[in-house]
């Protein structure tokens, strides 16, 4: 081979192992999303059950009416 024919394949080298190295760290990053994403939902599932079941409570609160000595 020739030195620029070398040259060549060792820039391509060089290329993909950066590339690869990116991927690995944008994966990573994305999985660390993922993980942040899922305990928001979980988080905003439980408000919302809570949400709910207050609003069910105050629907079954007594009307409030006039105190008997008026």
């Amino acid at each position: 081979m020739t030195s620029n024919t070398e040259n060549r394949i060792l820039a391509l080298e060089e290329t993909i192992a950066h590339q690869t190295k990116t991927i690995e760290e944008l994966s990573d990053q994305l999985a660390e999303q993922w993980k942040v994403v899922e305990q928001t939902r979980v988080k905003l599932d439980r408000l919302t059950e809570r949400f709910l079941s207050l609003e069910e409570q105050s629907l079954e609160a007594p009307a409030i009416t006039r105190p008997p000595h008026y």
